[in-house]
């Protein structure tokens, strides 16, 4: 095993997937918040520098081509975990969630199962778009976590009846609600769109993997 500067980046992405989950059981809202997202967008950005940076320089090795997929997985397989435990279990986000869940499972079954010749499900470029919608879109939801806990302080201790009059404009908003608000309403918006456009490609790439796998999966005759 060599360790290269990719493959420096790419194990320092993997031992960073559980921070995620451990921002949350040492630190309070909405620090938690903002170190998973710092901590997940740093990651993602590491994912494409250590990818370029093995083929620029000419570092690729099997030990990098092993690490990088599961780092993937790790990160969202253990961002979806925490954003799916702090919500309101909406089927709007556990669905797409456990449709890539078990799309990523599946894969890395069949990988394993195909062992040798696991080389037919070479990741595609539909595959690395999954990939990207995914993180920006676990991205995007981190940050609707820290609007959605900020609103949720600046609205304590004020009467109902104001707080919708400040939405609504009717009065001044010295809380900043209005901004918090529509932060936590495009954040959450746009996060699940692409939580979707992901699961839906994540579907897609899940079955073309399938059909490249079953000529090795039937029982000789």
């Amino acid at each position: 095993m060599r360790w290269t500067l990719p493959n420096t980046l790419t194990a320092l992405r993997l031992l960073a997937a559980p921070g995620l989950a451990v921002m949350f059981l040492y630190f309070s809202r909405p620090l938690a918040d903002w170190f998973a997202l710092l901590l997940f967008v740093s990651a993602a950005v590491t994912d494409w520098f250590d990818g370029y940076i093995a083929r620029a320089w000419s570092l690729e090795s099997k030990m990098g081509a092993m690490l990088d997929p599961i780092a993937d997985k790790a990160m969202v397989v253990i961002a979806l975990m925490v954003i799916v435990g702090y919500s309101s279990m909406s089927p709007w986000l556990v669905l797409p969630a456990t449709f890539i869940l078990f799309r990523e499972v599946f894969v890395s079954g069949l990988r394993e199962y195909l062992g040798d010749t696991a080389g037919t499900l070479k990741v595609t470029k539909l595959a690395k778009w999954k990939t990207t919608f995914q993180m920006v879109a676990i991205a995007v939801l981190f940050a609707q976590g820290v609007f959605e806990h900020y609103l949720a302080v600046s609205v304590e201790g004020l009467d109902p009846g104001q707080v919708g009059a400040i939405l609504d404009r009717e009065v001044p908003d010295p809380h900043g609600l209005i901004w918090k608000e529509q932060g936590m309403f495009y954040a959450g918006h746009i996060g699940l769109t692409l939580l979707w456009v992901a699961a839906a490609l994540t579907l897609v790439t899940g079955w073309d993997y399938f059909t490249k796998a079953l000529p090795h999966l039937r029982d000789p005759k």
